[in-house]
């Protein structure tokens, strides 16, 4: 008896075609808008039609990309308005998760918090000095730490959510930090925000974290990365 594994490698193709079009899409190497068609795809990610397609298919269902009528992909738009309503959910979610979290809080899970803060603040944020090139270490880091903060909420649902919303997060500071590099102080921001965890101040840690994402809305809002 012989086992059929012909579809092995053509579902390889199609993950990794959709991964390497998903991290193009979040880290703005595709704009918003930017027609997404399927043979320059094909060649740019040295794969077939099928797989960009399932890719393409997959990633408008998770709302990355958009599908219209007659004219293909495009990569999804980005507005001041989406932009806000990010922000919004993000304070409204995540707070959530960070109140449960440090109600409650364990010692391993504060010294899991700390560990991660440290982490990061022994990386750069990028990866030459005098302009903006992306740190994937840092990145990694960067989301460990949010996530590790809400960790402790017992709810896998509101975690999820929490990063699907970090994912759009993401996508939008992609698209202004080469404009906003060194404009402001991310560890001294996380850093409030782990010293009122500490303190088991949850009205202060859910403020700092919310100050934290309210920046970030400002500086993306004034790079002019969005349209109105």
């Amino acid at each position: 008896m012989t086992t059929d594994v012909s579809f092995e490698p053509a579902s390889s193709l199609t993950l990794s075609t959709y991964e390497r079009l998903r991290a193009d899409v979040l880290n703005g190497h595709w704009s918003p808008g930017y027609k997404l068609g399927i043979e320059a795809l094909r060649e740019h990610y040295d794969s077939g039609a099928t797989p960009v397609r399932e890719a393409l298919n997959r990633l408008a269902a998770e709302g990355w990309v958009q599908h219209l009528d007659q004219r293909g992909f495009i990569v999804t738009p980005v507005s001041e308005d989406a932009l806000r309503e990010l922000a919004t959910t993000r304070v409204w979610v995540e707070t959530l998760a960070l109140t449960q979290s440090m109600q409650a809080s364990s010692p391993h899970w504060e010294e899991r918090v700390v560990l991660a803060l440290h982490r990061l603040s022994k990386t750069k944020r990028s990866l030459q000095a005098d302009a903006y090139v992306e740190n994937p270490l840092w990145e990694k880091l960067h989301r460990e730490l949010h996530m590790t903060l809400i960790s402790n909420c017992g709810s896998r649902w509101l975690i999820g959510f929490c990063e699907q919303l970090y994912d759009q997060a993401y996508r939008y500071r992609q698209l202004a930090v080469r404009t906003s590099y060194k404009r402001r102080q991310e560890l001294d921001e996380h850093k409030a925000v782990v010293d009122a965890l500490l303190a088991g101040d949850v009205a202060r840690a859910c403020k700092k974290l919310t100050a934290h994402y309210a920046k970030t809305t400002q500086i993306i809002l004034s790079s002019g990365a969005t349209e109105k």
